[in-house]
């Protein structure tokens, strides 16, 4: 680990993402870890069955980024092309602004909606889970939730974010008694420190844009971490900073030290790779997209182990429910993240394509959340993962 002094940038960066997960995936191979057994011989398996999907969602191979975007278009509704509509016409920098606005929103939305949830948009389809939370945020952007000017719907700002109500944001989401949504509060409480962080979230695109037409993956993300992390509660702090989706891991070192840590960051990747299209259509090109790491989240992490790749030692894993900072959980993830890598590789191998032709942003999309959301629908009822964590609606 890195000296005291840049132990803090060190956490915050894919480097160490990649580094510290691969560093558990080396221990789980020796066979020394405590909560899951590492079974390489069945990631070939995994890599047949991702590319089985992907394959079939599709045939051409002319995959997408892995982002929130894909999640808009649920159910076969064009919602992006109404979104360009509304936006057509504002000078290609807002509408990217505006775009960030609300993706920025939908992302931090976007946690674990627990399994009974659903939402009926209105004249359509009913949707639950990430997409239907997806949907949800999106038509509470477009009826202008997140704005304080009614003037000017489609956009977030400070004033906005810091004023919306529980209320409102339950009717938003149509949570009653009969249609729970995990982790509420948790949801709002991000929106408001985002509201308190950021004059709106689309200023991120001047931020970047100061930066130059081109700007590295690993520097958007820098950006979205020093952006966004005094929103995260609670988490551990080093050196007065909030680290935030970084848990520690007996394995690595004692307990209260640096060493013990193993960042995650998995929203803030997830919303740097919803961030590259709208960034992209207002003039910046982000580069070295492979620089970030795969998504540490109960999809990808349940396809390893409904495939067999990754095997809890304690059957009680599969049971019970776990804390998002508990060691299992934490465990679970970091070989989840290295495993990523390994499957990624097969994949491309197999289609005999180059990380540059294949990135693993794309992997991700074909891919292993697909292909873990169908593995686990066809093992059980509802399509649950097969490891359940309590979600207070700021990590997944």
């Amino acid at each position: 680990m890195p000296e005291a002094s840049s132990t803090v940038t060190y956490l915050l960066s894919p480097r160490a993402i990649r580094e510290r997960c691969r560093a558990l995936l080396e221990l789980g191979l020796a066979g020394k870890l405590k909560h899951f057994r590492v079974d390489m011989e069945r990631v070939p398996a995994v890599a047949d069955y991702v590319l089985e999907v992907t394959r079939a969602a599709y045939p051409t191979l002319e995959i997408p980024v892995h982002s929130r975007w894909g999640h808009f278009d649920v159910g076969g509704v064009r919602r992006n092309a109404e979104l360009d509509a509304r936006l057509a016409s504002l000078p290609p920098a807002e509408r990217a602004r505006a775009k960030l606005d609300l993706v920025i929103t939908s992302v931090l939305l976007d946690a674990g909606s627990g399994p009974t949830w659903k939402y009926v948009e209105p004249g359509g389809g009913t949707y639950a889970r990430s997409e239907g939370l997806a949907v949800a945020s999106f038509r509470m952007f477009l009826a202008g939730a997140f704005s304080s000017d009614a003037r000017q719907p489609l956009r977030a700002d400070a004033e906005g974010l810091q004023r919306l109500s529980l209320e409102s944001l339950a009717k938003g989401f149509q949570v009653t008694e009969a249609n729970p949504l995990a982790g509420l509060e948790g949801r709002l409480a991000l929106l408001r420190g985002l509201g308190r962080v950021l004059s709106r979230p689309g200023a991120l695109y001047d931020l970047l844009a100061a930066k130059g037409a081109k700007v590295p993956a690993a520097e958007v993300l820098g950006r979205v971490l020093e952006s966004l992390g005094p929103i995260w509660p609670g988490r551990i702090t080093l050196e007065g900073v909030n680290l935030g989706d970084v848990w520690p891991h007996s394995a690595l070192g004692a307990e209260g030290s640096p060493e013990s840590l193993v960042p995650f960051h998995k929203l803030s990747q997830w919303l740097t790779y919803s961030l590259l299209e709208p960034l992209e259509e207002g003039g910046i090109q982000v580069t070295d997209l492979d620089a970030l790491t795969g998504l540490p989240e109960y999809r990808n992490g349940g396809l390893l182990v409904d495939l067999g790749a990754l095997v809890p030692r304690d059957a009680r894993l599969l049971t019970d429910a776990y804390a998002p900072g508990s060691e299992p959980i934490v465990e679970w993830r970091a070989l989840t993240v290295a495993l990523l890598d390994e499957v990624a590789k097969r994949v491309r191998e197999r289609l005999g394509m180059t990380a540059e032709q294949l990135p693993l942003a794309k992997v991700l999309q074909g891919g292993t959340w697909s292909a873990g959301r169908r593995i686990a629908a066809e093992k059980r009822p509802g399509g649950t993962p097969p490891i359940r964590i309590e979600s207070d609606g700021t990590v997944f």
